[in-house]
């Protein structure tokens, strides 16, 4: 037989702090405060395996867990003095879920269980306050039948604002014994006539009944959309925890309230919450009456004017002080705790490691490294990664209402406010204006790069994570909101719909990317501030972490960015990239849609100077540190004109006729664009652009080495490559032109020529290719598409409905899929080390900015990762993170 239950209270624990996973956060912090003989209300836990068997076996509960569970209460009544169900001497239960990682709000509560027509009136007599006694009654009638009957508590406040208005009472805490129960009669009436059966009297029904709502909880709506955007999965499920109450709400020396050991905005080591007299936790997070401050502090500070809980009980007060002192030196952190006085006496009801903004954590793990409570390397491992984009980008007031019209993905993170406008030129002069606008798209092409740079944000109706616009937003470092499927653009009539609203071009909208929340109008913003203690971490990060992080940059604006940032080097040049602007990207059509080799050579001669004068600021802005530059690997049809303007503007330009370029682009069209004429394909047809490209490389290389005075050391990247005479012929064609480019110049250049590995063949010949290539970049974009047989750009239509039907837990474009794309890049890691043991190993795809992803990478054992610029800070502490999980494993 299982054990299913485990028990707490009275300075005794069956588990602890330790057993988080079989316990749920509260029930295993529960039991760690009753063992450090703290006031804890005595209590079971059921354990979150029961959650997963109830999910398994039809909703139905573990063949032992009601016999454990009795026993386990029949614990409670020898503490309490209380007897579970006795109309004299009732015992009443709070029923609460608790997930292993804290999902505040998102699963259900039901307090005051065990009352009943007979229960309610022993209350009254052993309470000697009828009031208190019929309250508690309402009050877990109306819980109850929200949570496990299914009927909206809509209900039950409408019957009780209509009951207080006939009453003629403002308050809730008006209301006699003989009113409350009044409301209780009517609510009880309502619900047989809404269900056609009488509410629930026996208290064991009423307690299997509130197990199984928590139980389904786990499921529902808000907390699988919680579970997704954390990362939490699916098939931990949540204990449950069964406990004594104690109440807050008997009288002017009772309370209950909520409380930070720290302040979670700023990060002050300060006492922080708020209480209520007289009340049940509920009320204290409902908002129904004006809570009081626990400080007189605080309260000066507010204006309040009722007493603080400082003043008005202190000697709870102090008890309740010491406690918390306590727990943030005993856990080593800051603590949410939740607690509540019952005449006199200090309960507590709850700890657990409170959340914080990352300007708070940032400054709590620095402060409490310099307290001696923890060391650099802790510090180092409490700060979550991804939350350091509160801190690059702007973001919106928590304190304004918004007004959501639509949301989509949270693509590239910040805020940002403006008009609207629906084409990349609009957007080019409306910043030539000096307005601020939001390019809104069906979806993004290379063609609207220019508009993209021009607007604040960008939103998409269409496309993924890692669709064109997400993944140039993020390495511009612009908010983007993509894929948001609830809205249509109506680019004929020009108006953007979403939630029954219309909005037009001028019209202002704001765009969360962050939460991928579109709002409409302006909203108030929190610009970012990179403080002290910002710097402090970084650097302890840096002195910890063994892999390098490079970025990913196409133009001199990313470099610097990124280096601003911390960036160690480029890890990925797209040069094709560097075609989409202005008259840059009318030059590499010419040289596309050239009918012969002479034809390109003339639209290479003029390409020639651009990619040389981009490669040298580059290499000067990033002297002394590495720079991978990838060959030309351009689906030719994102170059390619569409429109009839488009091709007689191109057609204009190159002196054809419109029908002719027509002919010459329907030539080139490809059905598979992605698994088409690109990458090392095109320079094995059209050497001439390696020769161009490589050329360009040499002659910057020379030139920044002359003007900064410190050697450059180019690393030529080649793209799709599958085969080793791939890359054996196009390195034929580099190695030809750095000879030719560096007895031109008369300085030698040291260079490195390697290959992406991002197609599975070269995986698994990793250990032939390698005898050309002198480093691997796994580019986990394409790698990831070639593996599962999907595209990206389409993915986002089908991988959302894989994660809620547990098909996939995470969307492998946006977090490594470890079994096999992952998989393919150890075994070419291994491989490619076989040949050559000093391959200098890294990821450029867009996982390298991905923490869950970046600890793969340093278990495989690269070298580096590279990530968008505004993705540099993420990536350096998650590769120390990775660096301290891997020694804490090995030791």
């Amino acid at each position: 037989m299982g054990k299913w239950v485990y028990t707490f209270g009275a300075g005794k624990a069956e588990g602890g702090a330790w057993d988080v996973e079989k316990l749920g956060g509260k029930g295993a912090n529960l039991a760690e405060m009753a063992g450090l003989g703290l006031p804890v209300p005595p209590g079971l836990t059921i354990i979150a395996d029961a959650c997963t068997h109830y999910y398994t076996h039809q909703r139905s509960f573990p063949d032992e867990l009601k016999a454990q569970v009795l026993r386990g209460i029949t614990g409670i009544e020898a503490i309490t003095g209380r007897i579970f169900g006795d109309p004299r001497n009732p015992l009443l239960l709070s029923v609460r879920s608790g997930a292993r990682s804290s999902m505040p709000g998102m699963m259900d509560t039901v307090l005051n269980l065990g009352l009943n027509d007979e229960t309610v009136e022993g209350l009254c007599q052993n309470a000697g306050d009828a009031r208190f006694a019929w309250d508690s009654y309402r009050r877990f009638i109306q819980m109850y039948s929200d949570v496990v009957l299914g009927l909206d508590h809509e209900i039950f406040e409408e019957i009780l604002d209509d009951e207080k208005a006939r009453f003629g009472h403002e308050f809730d805490t008006d209301l006699s014994a003989t009113e409350w129960q009044h409301v209780t009669n009517i609510y009880k009436q309502m619900i047989e006539d809404e269900l056609g059966e009488p509410f629930p009297q026996d208290p064991q029904v009423q307690l299997w009944g509130a197990v199984g709502a928590v139980f389904s909880s786990w499921m529902n709506a808000r907390a699988v959309t919680y579970r997704q955007l954390h990362n939490i999965p699916g098939h931990w499920g949540t204990a449950v925890n069964v406990q004594a109450m104690v109440f807050g709400n008997l009288g002017s020396t009772s309370a209950t309230g909520v409380a930070f050991t720290r302040n979670p905005s700023t990060g002050e080591k300060e006492l922080y919450g708020e209480f209520l007299v007289n009340a049940q936790g509920e009320d204290v997070v409902a908002g129904i009456r004006t809570p009081q401050s626990l400080t007189e502090a605080a309260r000066l500070e507010s204006g309040y004017d009722k007493p603080a809980m400082e003043k008005l009980m202190p000697e709870a007060f102090a008890q309740f002080k010491a406690i918390c002192t306590r727990l943030e030196t005993h856990y080593m952190d800051m603590q949410d705790v939740e607690f509540t006085i019952e005449r006199g006496k200090l309960w507590m009801l709850q700890t657990r490691i409170g959340k914080r903004t990352t300007k708070a954590a940032m400054k709590i793990a620095v402060d409490m490294v310099a307290e001696g409570l923890i060391s650099e390397e802790e510090a180092v491992s409490r700060i979550e990664p991804a939350s350091l984009d509160q801190l690059l980008h702007p973001t919106i007031d928590p304190r304004v209402t918004r007004e959501v019209i639509g949301s989509g993905l949270p693509a590239s993170p910040g805020a940002a406010t403006g008009e609207i406008v629906f084409t990349a030129d609009d957007a080019v002069m409306a910043k030539e204006e000096g307005r601020k606008v939001i390019l809104v798209r069906m979806e993004t092409s290379p063609e609207d790069i220019h508009g993209m740079n021009a607007a604040e944000g960008v939103l998409t109706t269409r496309g993924g994570m890692t669709s064109h616009a997400a993944v140039v937003a993020r390495g511009m470092g612009i908010p983007c909101v993509a894929g948001a499927g609830t809205m249509r653009v109506d680019h004929r009539n020009g108006v953007l719909i979403g939630l029954g609203v219309q909005l037009k071009k001028g019209d202002v909208i704001t765009i969360d990317g962050s939460s991928g929340q579109v709002l409409k109008g302006a909203v108030p913003m929190l610009q970012p501030e990179l403080s002290g203690d910002f710097a402090q971490l970084m650097a302890w990060a840096d002195k910890t972490r063994r892999m390098t992080v490079r970025t990913n940059a196409d133009t001199p604006g990313d470099a610097r960015a990124a280096r601003s940032f911390g960036a160690e080097g480029i890890g990925l040049c797209r040069t094709e990239h560097m075609f989409f602007e202005g008259e840059r990207i009318h030059v590499m059509r010419e040289m596309i849609l050239a009918e012969d080799e002479a034809g390109r050579r003339a639209a290479l001669d003029k390409l020639l100077p651009m990619q040389r004068s981009d490669f040298t600021e580059l290499f000067s802005i990033m002297h002394g540190l590495p720079v991978t530059i990838r060959l030309l690997d351009p689906p030719l049809h994102e170059f390619l004109p569409k429109t009839e303007q488009e091709i007689a503007e191109v057609a204009s330009a190159m002196g054809m006729e419109p029908r002719a370029l027509s002919q010459r682009v329907d030539a080139l069209h490809e059905f598979n664009p992605m698994l088409g004429h690109r990458g090392c394909r095109l320079a094995i047809s059209y050497p001439e652009i390696a020769e161009m490209q490589a050329r360009a490389i040499f002659e910057a290389a020379i030139a920044a080495a002359l003007e900064t005075g410190e050697p450059v050391v180019p690393e030529i990247m080649v793209p799709l490559v599958s085969l080793r005479s791939e890359l054996d012929y196009v390195k034929g064609v580099i190695d030809r032109v750095a000879s030719e480019v560096m007895r031109e110049g008369a300085l030698e250049i040291s260079y490195l020529v390697g290959t992406m590995i991002e197609l599975p063949r070269a995986a698994i010949r990793a250990h032939v290719i390698a005898e050309a290539a002198e480093f691997f970049s796994f580019g986990t974009n394409d790698l990831t598409q070639t593996t599962f047989g999907m595209s990206r750009d389409d993915a986002s239509a089908f991988i959302p409905i894989y994660q809620k039907k547990g098909i996939i837990e995470r969307d492998p474009f946006i977090s490594l899929d470890f079994d096999g794309v992952g998989e393919l890049i150890r075994i070419a890691a291994e491989r490619g080390r076989q040949t050559r043991p000093d391959m200098k190993l890294g990821i450029c795809g867009e996982h390298g900015g991905d923490p869950t992803s970046i600890h793969f990478c340093e278990d495989v054992g690269l070298d580096y990762v590279s990530c968008s610029p505004f993705r540099v800070p993420i990536a350096r502490l998650s590769a120390a993170q990775a660096t301290i999980k891997q020694s804490r494993s090995q030791a």
